[in-house]
This record gives structure tokens, sequence and C-alpha cells, in this order.
């Protein structure tokens, strides 16, 4: 081998890590890119859209809006809750929009102040949106949300209620007063939370997420739920029954508008999405593949409709 190819094949040594490392951004950034944007309080907001092959413009589609949990991305949330597989056989969009980002992670504001408003605004713009590019069903939208999302679909259930039929919460961070919520008309609520989990307890308590500085209070489940049921005018008892070995299910009934209450409670599970893609287990503990909590919250939306005005 002479000095020259000696000296080519070192410099492609050299710059194979560089190449390969922007290669690795490239693909990184193509897998995790957003497909739609629009200005919202004089921000750029970005969401991630599927429309299934099954859509059919002469027939009013459903749509479910899906959040991701803080400092998460809407590719996440897609690959998490698995939506997309559900919407091509079942015929209705998706849409995973973003929270903002603004120097640090991206989050819903699920706490009083300027920004909760902000992101309602967004969410309502963005629906009015694809009101207006899809025939989208009025009375069948749907909001759902991983724990910082599963809040801000709280939210939704609050300011949004005559344009959301029913919600959807898995994991929920819940730091707001359930009497903050003045909205008069029950929704429709389903709900899957981990009874090990680690980041948003069970039992109630602070945030348990130890790369997160900020101290909020949860609290617990089954009160914030029975609060709901309060909230919807729902009979006093649940009924409770077993689904699997590790997942039992209360349901509350006789509610006003037939906005019924539902929680899941998996045994052992983790801060996570039951049925989802499983995230880190050393630090959100296991993922239950017992229940398939996208299936049945598609279950859930597909009995409840707004009232047509």
């Amino acid at each position: 081998m002479n000095r020259k190819t000696v000296i080519v094949v070192v410099l492609i040594l050299i710059s194979l890590p560089v190449v390969l490392a922007l290669s690795e951004a490239l693909s990184f950034y193509a897998r995790n890119r957003n497909n739609g944007s629009i200005v919202s309080s004089g921000q750029k907001r970005e969401y991630l859209l599927y429309v299934p092959r099954s859509y059919d413009r002469s027939k009013a589609t459903p749509l479910v809006i899906s959040m991701h949990g803080a400092a998460g991305r809407p590719t996440q949330q897609m690959k998490l809750s698995e939506w997309n597989r559900l919407a091509e056989s079942q015929r209705f969009i998706v849409v995973y929009p973003s929270g903002v980002a603004a120097g640090g992670p991206r989050v819903w504001h699920v706490s009083e102040g300027p920004g909760l408003m902000t992101d309602v605004r967004f969410l309502s713009e963005l629906i009015d949106k694809l009101e207006a590019a899809y025939n989208i069903d009025p009375a069948r939208i749907y909001a759902n949300g991983f724990s910082n999302g599963g809040g801000m679909a709280f939210v939704l259930s609050c300011t949004l209620s005559d344009r959301i039929a029913a919600v959807g919460l898995v994991a929920a961070a819940q730091p707001m007063d359930r009497g903050w919520c003045t909205d008069q008309r029950p929704v429709p609520m389903i709900a899957f939370h981990g009874a090990a989990d680690p980041i948003v307890p069970y039992q109630g308590g602070p945030l348990g997420d130890p790369f997160n500085p900020v101290k909020v209070m949860f609290p617990a489940v089954r009160d914030w739920v029975a609060g709901w049921a309060r909230r919807n005018r729902c009979g006093p008892k649940p009924v409770e029954s077993g689904v699997a070995p590790d997942v039992t299910r209360i349901e509350y009934t006789r509610c006003a508008g037939d906005a019924t209450v539902v929680l899941y409670t998996i045994q052992g599970g983790g801060h996570s999405w039951p049925g989802g893609k499983p995230l880190p287990e050393w630090w959100v503990g296991p993922t239950s593949r017992s229940i398939d909590a996208t299936s049945q919250m598609w279950t859930f939306f597909r009995t409840h409709q707004l009232l047509r005005k």
C-alpha cells in the first residue's frame, strides 16, 4: 500500500465517526419531526397528525387528541400509545400536539397561570384548523394524555367541554384542585393508573421524579376519581370488578348525561401506558401487558358523543 493510499484510508477512518454521528442525528430528526404547525398566541405551535388510509372525506370522522407527558414529544406519545394502529382499523384521525419547550423540556401548563389558557387556546385553534381541512365529526372529538398530558386532558374537560366529548387519562399528573373546575357539563372519563407508580403515587403525595426539582403534591387517585364522579352527579357507589389478575376496574354509573367515570388500577404497575410501548423500567416501573389502555379507551370513547345542538 503506497503512502497516498494510506493517507486516504486514515482520513476515512478519522471522518467515519463524524459521518456516523451526523447520519444518526439526521435519522433522529426524521423519526421525531412534527408535520404541522399553527401560530397561536403569537407562538409557533407544532403537532404530529395521522390521517389513516381508510379516511373517507364523505364521512364525518372522529378526532382523537393525544398529549405527551412532561419532557416528551409528539412522536414519543405516538409510539407509546400506538393510536395509529387503531386509527387505521377504526377509521378516525389522531393528532399529537406539542407542549411548549420555552428553554426547557416540553410541558403542558396544568396549574393556574397565563400558560394554562395559552395551551387551551392552542388546542382549540388546532381543532378549528383540522375541522377546516377534514370532515371532523364535532360530536366525536376526544382528548387523552399521559402523565402531564393527562393533566391537560382534565383541563380541557373543564375549559372545552362544549367541544370534547370524553377524556382519557393514563398515569395522570393532577396538581390542580378539583374545585378549580366550574364547567357545568359532566364529561365522561376513563383513567388508568399503576398502584406502584413511582412518579405520580397512587396513594397521593409528592412528585417522585428525581430529575424534576419542582415539588408538586398529588391527590390519591381513587379520591380524585370519586371527586370526578361527584362532578358528573353519578351514583355514590362504584361497581367494582376484576379484569385480570393484576387489574381491577371500578365504574361510576347513573351519572348525569350518561357521563360515566371509569378507573382501571394496575397492581404493581408503574408510570407507564398499559399495553403500550414500555418506558425504562428502572425509572418508571413495569408496564402491564394484561390490558391495552388504548383499545379500552377507544371502546369507551365510542359510547360517548356530544349531543348535537
